[in-house]
This record gives C-alpha cells, structure tokens and sequence, in this order.
C-alpha cells in the first residue's frame, strides 16, 4: 500500500463478530477464559486489548515497522525505551530537545545510574566523537523542539553502526510525522511518537507510540510496557486510530500554511530570525530536503526586541493562534518555550543553545491561511 492508503487500511481487519468498519471501543478490563490460560487471545487489558491492537497495527504500519506498542503519553514510550538499559550505560542525545525529554533524562533516568551527553547533532562527527565502550543508545530528535535543528537520519545511523552495531538508534518523529520522514527506513531501530500531536491530531487525547522491525527488541518493549503498565486506554485507542485515517490530508494542509507562514515571517521587519527546514537560508535545508516529504506545520521566530516583555505583548494578542501548551492540532498554537515547554531546562542550558525570551513556536493549524497571516500581523502590530 502507499502512505496515504495506510492510514485509512494499514494492518487493520474488519471486526469478526459484525463486521464493523472501524474497531469497536472494547471497554473492558478482562476476557473470559475456557480453562485456566485457554483463552481467544486477550487475557487482561494491560498485557492487550482489541482496540489497542488495531492501533498498534497502524503504527507499525504506518512506519513501515513489524510492531507498535500505544503507550498512555509520550514520555511513558521514552521511559520505555530507556528501561532497556542498565545502571552505567550511556545515551548521547541531541542538545535541543523537549523540555520534558531533557527532564526524564537528567532528572529522573540520571539519578538511576544512566549518563547521558549532548551533543550539536547538525554535526555527524559530534556524534561519533561522543561514543564510549558505555554507549548503547543515541536519542534523536528530528526536526528539534524548538529550534528545527534537523539530524541526518541515515548518515547517523550507519556511522554509529560502523562504530558499534549493538548500539540503538531511537528517532523521536514527532514534529515530523510518518508523512514527511520514516527513520525505520533510514536505519533507526525505534521511531517514537507523541501521539497526543499529529498522529491524534484534535488535541483530545493524551497517547505516546514506540514503532520497531526487530522482533526480538519488540518482545523486550512489550515485556516492560506490560510490567510497567503505561498503556494506553481503549478509548484514546479508538481516538487516535481515527485521528490517524486523515493524517495524510491534515499533514498536507499543515505543510502547506507552514511554509506560508515561515516566508511571511522571514520578511517581517518586527522578526528578526525564523526557524523552518523548508527555508533556503536554513542551515540544515538540503538535509531537510532530503530527508522529508515536504517541511512541516512547526515554525519558531525570534523577535527583534528580545525582551520577554515584547514577547509576551506577541502571546498575549494573538487570536486564532491559541496561547497553549502542546501542538499538532487542526487549530493553531502559540508557544513561549521559555516559560512553557522549555521552562524545566535550566536557563544557562537553555541560553547555550538559542532558547531565548524571544523565541516564539507556532503550530501552524489547518484553518485559512488568510486569517493566520492576519492575526500574526495583528499581534506583531501591538
């Protein structure tokens, strides 16, 4: 099948017992059993549930994986991930990155004997460079939150590999979507989502996502997601497998109002830097072309007064674009990292790296692109 067939068909079956079209909400904790371990599949709701199933199915499938696991947040599919290793072990990760995954890794996974190193990964070498005998998995995020950074997938991949096959190569494609990138196909070995974002899609879930080929590193997720626990609900299932059947025509629009919305920026007198993988001027742009299908609905700016003040009279004055965590959404959002996404990265970290005051993110939504423009106007003229 190709992408956008996949969406709508990829690993899902009609339902057996009355031929639904979309899988039934099973709101159900347990299964009834025959004898003791005869069963039709399904024991208990944590190890599987029938609507999660046919979820998972369409993340495998629609990252050109073999399994998915639909984790209750994104941050509970990182905590799974870095269950794989053990006390001593070492994860070298990009130096942008969403606050909350900078958290886990320095706050909680750190003080559990796991080292972790940043590095610019703009630069393959800075990578490699890093690598230790301790080393076993390098985190990427691709497009970067905030700052668009975009790493080489494939070159990462098969540079690390040549260093030391045994070590994981895990993709957080959140901001991109399997529409614009697959990191399966381009030599990662775990692809991570927070579904809550585009693969939902209508900001009404909360949901995260870990896609693999390898069969036996799926036994080993599914394992501690089902001895952890963190997993996601029959009803978020059903939404997020709904969400993800227009992926395709969402991500179209979003990339469409994005690159609308990046140019207009990059020509506003009040703007003084703009932050999008499909601008020219972008230093990771060929990569991006790359890489991509096309550029995406996430865009960051800085303003030229860089006080938080001139920043705060941007947030606070625009009207279509909603002053809110999260993105991803069909409606469109503004963010201020530093007070919000960013806020639990220390400021010295968060100032090496360009998190600023006067850095704004967009999530550039689906709605006309007439009354974005506008209302950005609107809010840059306050």
């Amino acid at each position: 099948m190709k992408f956008n067939t996949k969406t709508i068909h990829g690993g899902q079956n009609h339902e057996e017992a009355t031929g639904a079209v979309m899988p039934p909400i099973f709101q159900t904790s347990t299964y009834a059993q025959t004898s003791p371990g005869v069963n039709k599949g399904y024991e208990y709701s944590r190890g599987a549930n029938p609507t999660r199933t046919a979820l998972e199915n369409s993340f495998a499938a629609i990252e050109n994986g073999t399994h998915g696991f639909a984790f209750s947040s994104g941050l509970s599919a990182i905590d799974c991930v870095l269950r794989t290793l053990n006390p001593g072990d070492e994860v070298i990760a990009g130096d942008d990155l969403y606050g909350g995954t900078y958290r886990m890794f320095t706050r909680l996974f750190k003080k559990y004997g796991l080292e972790f190193t940043f590095v610019n990964m703009d630069v393959v070498a800075n990578v490699t460079d890093a690598i230790t005998a301790k080393t076993k998995l390098i985190w990427l995020e691709t497009p970067t939150n905030p700052l668009m950074k975009i790493a080489d997938i494939a070159v990462i991949s098969s540079t690390v590999k040549a260093v030391d096959s045994a070590i994981l190569i895990a993709v957080d494609n959140t901001f991109a979507t399997p529409y614009l990138q697959q990191p399966l196909d381009l030599g990662a070995d775990i692809v991570m989502h927070s579904a809550t974002k585009y693969l939902g899609g209508h900001s009404d879930l909360v949901m995260g996502a870990l896609m693999v080929k390898d069969a036996k590193l799926a036994e080993e997720l599914h394992f501690i997601q089902f001895a952890a626990g963190a997993i996601a609900g029959p009803m978020d299932s059903f939404l997020a497998l709904r969400g993800i059947k227009t992926l395709h025509i969402r991500m179209q629009r979003h990339c469409e109002n994005g690159r609308a919305v990046a140019h207009f920026l990059n020509k506003h007198p009040k703007v003084g830097a703009v932050y999008y993988p499909g601008l020219e001027n972008h230093p990771n742009h060929e990569i991006a072309k790359k890489q991509m299908r096309d550029f995406g609905g996430m865009v960051s700016f800085r303003l030229k007064d860089e006080s938080r003040a001139a920043a705060f009279k941007f947030l606070e004055n625009t009207h279509v674009f909603t002053l809110a965590e999260s993105l991803g959404g069909v409606e469109s959002l503004v963010n201020h990292p530093t007070t919000m996404t960013h806020a639990s990265i220390p400021e010295p970290e968060r100032l090496k790296i360009g998190i600023t005051d006067s850095l704004i993110r967009l999530s550039v939504g689906i709605e006309d692109i007439e009354d974005l423009l506008a209302d950005l106007e609107h809010a840059l003229h306050q």
